[in-house]
């Protein structure tokens, strides 16, 4: 199953790109399934659709044409299918700390639940091929990289942390009890868990497998989005995955013969070449200006025919390993592709067999294979919007 990811700053028209895409992949004959990771959904209304049809379908895919389908998930149903003894414990605390039930109910849904019920479907999806193409309309730039890194937190909070916190409230609990009336979580919230753990087994390596999952970066021609979308790039080649194309939508005419719209089309040109020369050798797509609304089926389509043209938009447009391991006479290096980023922003610590990768607020967590975990890190250079991390000989000290 392929699977693309269309990612962006809000406001770009991620949502119109992504159902175009779709729509001209269903209309060649692919299973293909359009899911909306934004939890303020637009994808029904991109098509132009009933709201009472999603209300009716709850959270569960719909079809809107023949190999076409789309899903918009509803958090409070995923809670209930996968987040039960959690919820209700959170939702429990919440109460028993002043709160009406009703609003510690509505605060109980914590960030990452809805991510983490994304990445179930998609794993699922992905193990039973339910479909050719699987298409994901990402949030906005901040919670698509928390959509990514989700499946490495959970793995080092379940490897690192769980099992001890388990057994430490295992004993803890009914000492509590004699002395406070604030509730611990039982067995059944860790065990509500470490279900959601396995069921996301695989799905990381899935993300990361860069000859079937590609992102791509949706922009329009302003300088405070095309730089959001430089820093875009950077997360995701951070996280391992690969980015095949960068979308500038909302291009204007060349045959414009307004006064604004040319003074406008002047700055969207130098821009455009901003754009090609910074993310260069990844192809840029351009698709046009609309006067009038992207809504509705053929409207979609009509925006992939422009933005695709003869280019079958399933394929893989550029390929790259964002990270990679390499030994040469010896010596041990991690390269890591880190673009829009200078050396002064950069800083590297090894933690027992995890290489961690700071960037101002950012952090990436880095597991390192086995020939690399006993070594530690020497020095570093970035050249050509590589990070080469050079491991010495030397062991780790014990």
């Amino acid at each position: 199953m392929r699977i693309m990811l269309f990612a962006g700053k809000g406001g770009v028209g991620k949502t119109s790109v992504a159902a175009g895409t779709g729509v001209l992949l269903a209309e060649r004959g692919l299973k293909t399934l359009v899911m909306s990771l934004d939890p303020a959904h637009s994808l029904s209304d991109a098509f132009d659709l009933d709201r009472r049809l999603m209300d009716v379908n709850r959270g569960q895919p719909v079809a809107v044409a023949e190999n076409l389908w789309i899903q918009e998930l509803d958090v409070h149903e995923e809670i209930q299918k996968h987040w039960g003894e959690v919820h209700q414990y959170l939702s429990l605390l919440l109460n028993v700390s002043g709160l009406d039930s009703v609003l510690a109910e509505e605060l109980a849904v914590l960030p990452g639940m809805e991510e983490v019920s994304a990445l179930l479907y998609v794993n699922r999806y992905a193990k039973d091929e339910a479909y050719d193409v699987l298409i994901l309309d990402c949030a906005p730039t901040a919670e698509s990289i928390r959509f990514v890194s989700v499946p490495k937190a959970l793995e080092w909070y379940m490897e690192k942390i769980f099992r001890m916190e388990r057994n430490l409230f295992r004993m803890a609990r009914p000492v509590v009890r004699r002395f406070s009336d604030v509730p611990l979580p039982e067995d059944a919230y860790f065990a509500s868990i470490e279900r959601l753990f396995h069921r996301l087994r695989g799905v990381d390596a899935l993300l990361t497998d860069t000859h079937r999952t590609s992102v791509r970066l949706v922009t329009n021609l302003e300088k405070m989005v095309i730089r959001e979308t430089q820093r875009s790039f950077m997360f995701f080649s951070l996280h391992q995955l690969g980015i095949d194309a960068i979308i500038v939508n909302r291009v204007l005419a060349e045959n414009s013969r307004d006064p604004f719209l040319r003074a406008l089309l002047e700055q969207q040109r130098s821009y455009l070449h901003l754009v090609t020369s910074s993310f260069d050798p990844i192809p840029v797509l351009t698709a046009p200006y609309y006067e009038h609304e992207t809504l509705g089926y053929g409207r979609l389509k009509a925006l992939a025919e422009a933005l695709y043209g003869d280019t079958p938009p399933h394929h893989i447009l550029y390929h790259h390993q964002p990270v990679s391991f390499v030994s040469e006479n010896g010596t041990h290096m991690v390269r890591i592709h880190f673009p829009f980023v200078s050396r002064e922003e950069i800083a590297l610590t090894k933690v027992g067999d995890e290489l961690v990768i700071r960037m101002g607020a950012f952090k990436k967590n880095l597991v390192l294979p086995r020939a690399f975990a006993r070594l530690h890190p020497e020095k570093a250079r970035l050249e050509h919007e590589t990070l080469t991390i050079i491991f010495g000989g030397g062991h780790e000290p014990a």
